[in-house]
């Protein structure tokens, strides 16, 4: 234990673990966004639970997966198959680009059929009694095995940073700390803000194309002789900022036009 503790609390160490930390947050935020919306669809009394629990497991999970990665993170960067249509598409895909394409298709799908089902809502206040919940059980599966996909990503930039295992287990613990403590209040603020799952939809939406893009870069994919490109983190946060500004500014506009028309 005392061994665990020196290899951590050196300065290069501390700083490694700062990094960490900070960038389990920044690329957590799409995580705690999923979480939050698909604990939604567990029984009402249960979803704070499923939310502590699911994350809690996850968290177990990153770190056998950290532990695993360490020592065959080659392995999961070797081919598995080619795949060459000439001219129209080709691709070489590994362990690596398969789980983030997966991953990256499941988010997309998961965007498009929520935003479907509020589209084709014909009573807003049927909507709770149009799904039907899952059990706990079933959200709690989903929320790990996507915490896994998500985090497949985290843990390889963790390890260009640091290959001390004590460290990296650490910011994954703090991360999810973090997460319990956020998840509760991000689905509150959802659920008292419906408004705002359409804009969370959207950015699962984004967060989908952008797995889709970082598989496809990884696995070399090209279509019609045009390679995939990866959208970046630059990126992603950009888009998500003009999202959140234009739902910010349209739904000023609009509370200032139902007030005018109020007084009239």
């Amino acid at each position: 234990m005392d061994t665990v503790l020196l290899s951590i609390f050196t300065l290069e160490n501390l700083g490694d673990l700062i990094m960490l930390i900070m960038l389990q947050a920044v690329l957590g935020f799409d995580n705690l966004l999923y979480i939050s919306l698909e604990s939604q669809k567990a029984p009402l009394e249960k979803q704070s639970m499923v939310r502590k629990t699911g994350i809690g497991l996850a968290v177990i999970f990153r770190i056998v997966l950290l532990f695993v990665l360490l020592r065959v993170v080659s392995l999961v960067q070797e081919p598995l198959f080619a795949f060459n249509w000439d001219g129209v598409f080709a691709g070489e895909f590994n362990v690596h680009s398969l789980i983030v394409l997966i991953g990256g298709i499941f988010i997309l799908y998961t965007a498009i059929k929520e935003i479907w089902h509020m589209m084709s809502l014909d009573d807003i206040h049927d909507d709770k009694d149009s799904k039907k919940p899952k059990t706990a059980g079933q959200v709690i599966f989903w929320i790990v095995l996507m915490n896994l996909v998500f985090s497949f990503d985290s843990i390889l930039s963790a390890m260009a940073l640091s290959r001390v295992f004590a460290v990296m287990a650490t910011a994954i613990v703090i991360g999810g700390i973090l997460m319990i403590w956020l998840a509760d209040r991000v689905s509150t603020f959802l659920k008292k803000n419906r408004m705002y799952e359409v804009l969370g939809l959207f950015v699962l939406f984004v967060v989908g194309i952008m797995l889709i893009t970082e598989g496809g870069h990884l696995a070399h994919m090209e279509f019609f002789g045009t390679k995939v490109t990866v959208m970046n983190k630059v990126t992603f946060y950009f888009i998500i900022t003009i999202m959140v500004l234009i739902d910010i500014v349209q739904g000023r506009y609009q509370r200032k036009i139902a007030s005018k028309m109020s007084k009239q």
